[in-house]
C-alpha cells in the first residue's frame, strides 16, 4: 500500500465576505482549516462483471473509526468464480502501525459490498449477505444476510448473528441493503429490500436483541401510465436510539412509456432505471410506531432528470438535514420531447422536522447560462465542538474536494480546498450514521482521480 504523509494547512479567515468560486457563491462564517496526514491506496479491486462494486453500497459506509483506529471493509473478486456471486469480504484495520488485514470472509460468495457499524463498545458489525446457490450455479438465486461482530481483539474470531426477521423473506444477492447505527447507545438497523414490493428491516437494541422487525412499504406511483410501487434504493439512513430517518431515490424501470421506447432504440435494451425522485420517511420509535408517510423531497420526472441522495445528517434535537444532487434533463430526450428545457446541475439542502419540509436551498449550481464546477458528490461531516461542515467533490474548472461550514439554515461558509495529490471521485466516511463518534479527524474510503480500480484512504484533520 503506497501512502503519503503530509501537513499542509490552509486558512480561512472570520471575516463575512462573499466570493465566487467556479459558480459557487459562499460565505465566510469562521476561520477553518485542513491539514491532510494521510494518503494511500488500501487495495486493488479486479472488475467483478456482476453489476455492483465496492462503492455499491453508496447510502451506508464502509468506513468507521473508534477512537485512533479506523476499520474498513472491502470487497475482493473470487479468482475463477462465476457472477453474480463471485466476490466476498474483506474487514481491514488502522492503528499507528498501518494497516492490517483482519479476516476474509472465505466461507462466503456474494454480489454486493459489505457495509460496516461500530458500537460504543468499541466492538464492529459488519453486513453480510452470502449466496446459497452452489459455486457452480452462474446468476442469482438465494442469499441469507448475516452480521459478524468483531471484538477491538484483533486476534479473536467474530460472533456470527442470523437477524430475526418477520417471516421468512424471500432474499436474494441484489440486496441493496442499509446498515446504520447509534454508536453510543449501542443499537443498529439493518434493511434489504425484496425485489420491487418493500424492504424488511430488523433493529437490534443496545441489549443485544432483536427488538423490532418489520417491512417498510415503497411509495405508491399512482400517478404513471401503469400505477406501481417506487422502489427507493441507495437510502442514507440514520439512527438516534429508536428513531429511524430514511432518505432514498426512486430505482424502477421507465415508468414514461414513450421514453421507454426511445430509449431502446437507442440502447436496444428493454430496460433502462429512473432515478428521479427523492423520498423521506421517519418514525420516532421503530419498536413502537410504523414509519410515516413518505415525504417526496424532490423531483426531476418531468423532464427526465436525476437526483441522488448524498447523506442525511440528525441533529441534537432530532430534525433532519438532507444533501443531495440534481440534474435537470436527461440530455437524450431534449430534442424530442422537451426543446426548450435548459440543463443544470446542483447541490441541494433542506432541513426536515417532523415530518415537515423546510426551504429547499441551492448550494451550487452550474446552468447553461452560466456554466461552473458540478457538484458530483457530497457528504456531511460533524465535529466534537458542534460544527456542520460539507465535502464535496468538484468536477470541471477548480475541481476537486473542498470542505465548507453549513448551518440548520443552508448558511453556506466559504469553503477551503483539500490539497489531495489526486481528488476522491466518490468516497464513504467515518459518519455517525455508521456510529462513529464526532471528530476532527475526517476520514474518507474511495476511488481517486484516474484509478477507478483501487480504493484508496485519506485522513484529514479539521480544526
Amino acid at each position: 500500500m503506497k501512502s503519503k504523509e503530509s501537513w499542509i494547512p490552509l486558512m480561512v479567515g472570520a471575516a463575512w465576505v462573499r466570493a465566487l468560486f467556479g459558480g459557487i457563491a459562499f460565505a465566510a462564517m469562521a476561520g477553518l482549516t485542513v491539514e491532510v496526514q494521510v494518503e494511500e491506496e488500501l487495495y486493488r479491486s479486479a472488475p467483478a462483471n456482476n453489476g455492483a462494486g465496492p462503492m455499491w453500497c453508496a447510502g451506508s459506509t464502509s468506513l468507521a473509526r473508534v477512537g485512533d483506529v479506523v476499520y474498513a471493509t472491502g470487497l475482493e473478486t473470487i479468482p475463477g468464480a462465476k457472477p453474480l456471486n463471485n466476490c466476498r469480504w474483506v474487514l481491514w484495520r488502522r492503528d499507528r502501525d498501518g494497516w492490517k488485514r483482519l479476516y476474509v470472509d472465505e466461507s462466503g460468495r456474494t454480489r454486493e459490498p459489505s457495509p460496516l457499524v461500530v458500537a460504543g463498545d468499541g466492538s464492529v458489525l459488519v453486513s453480510a449477505n452470502p449466496t446459497l446457490s452452489p459455486p457452480e450455479r452462474e446468476g442469482g438465486g438465494p442469499a441469507r444476510p448475516e452480521v459478524f461482530r468483531f471484538t477491538t481483539q484483533a486476534s479473536a474470531q467474530p460472533d456470527r448473528w442470523f437477524p430475526e426477521w418477520e417471516g421468512t423473506p424471500r432474499f436474494t444477492e441484489h440486496s441493496y441493503r442499509s446498515f446504520a447505527a447509534d454508536g453510543r447507545r449501542g443499537c443498529s438497523i439493518l434493511f434489504q429490500n425484496i425485489d420491487y414490493t418493500h424492504a424488511e428491516w430488523v433493529f437490534r437494541d443496545g441489549d443485544g436483541q432483536w427488538a423490532g422487525r418489520g417491512r417498510l412499504e415503497w411509495p405508491w406511483g399512482a400517478q404513471y401510465a401503469k400505477p406501481q410501487p417506487v422502489r427507493t434504493c441507495y437510502p442514507t439512513v440514520g439512527l438516534r436510539d429508536r428513531a429511524v430517518h430514511f432518505f432514498g431515490v426512486s430505482d424502477i424501470l421507465e415508468p414514461n412509456p414513450a421514453w421507454r421506447n426511445f430509449k431502446k432504440e437507442l440502447t436496444g435494451k428493454d430496460w433502462d432505471y429512473d432515478f428521479r425522485r427523492l423520498f423521506y420517511t421517519w418514525t420516532s420509535d421503530v419498536t413502537r410506531e410504523g414509519f410515516r408517510p413518505w415525504v417526496e423531497v424532490a423531483s426531476r420526472d418531468e423532464t427526465g432528470g436525476a437526483v441522488w441522495p448524498c447523506d442525511l445528517w440528525i441533529e441534537p434535537g432530532g430534525a433532519v438535514q438532507l444533501l443531495w444532487t440534481e440534474r435537470a434533463i436527461d440530455e437524450r430526450l431534449r430534442a424530442r420531447f422537451f426543446p426548450e428545457a435548459k440543463q443544470s446541475h446542483s447541490l441541494r439542502h433542506v432541513r426536515i422536522d417532523g415530518g415537515r419540509l423546510g426551504v429547499r436551498r441551492t448550494l451550487s449550481e452550474s446552468t447553461e447560462d452560466h456554466p461552473g464546477t458540478v457538484t458530483t458528490a457530497a457528504r456531511f461531516h460533524s465535529t466534537r465542538d458542534g460544527r456542520l461542515l460539507v465535502l464535496t467533490h468538484l468536477s470541471g474548472p477548480n475541481g476537486g474536494n473542498r470542505i465548507a461550514e453549513l448551518n440548520s439554515e443552508g448558511a453556506w461558509g466559504l469553503g477551503v480546498a483539500i490539497p489531495f495529490a489526486k481528488p476522491f471521485t466518490s468516497f464513504f466516511t467515518a459518519t455517525p450514521r455508521s456510529g462513529t463518534e464526532p471528530s476532527e479527524y475526517l476520514d474518507l474510503l474511495g476511488t481517486i482521480s484516474g484509478s477507478e480500480n483501487s480504493i484508496h484512504y485519506a485522513r484529514v484533520r479539521v480544526r
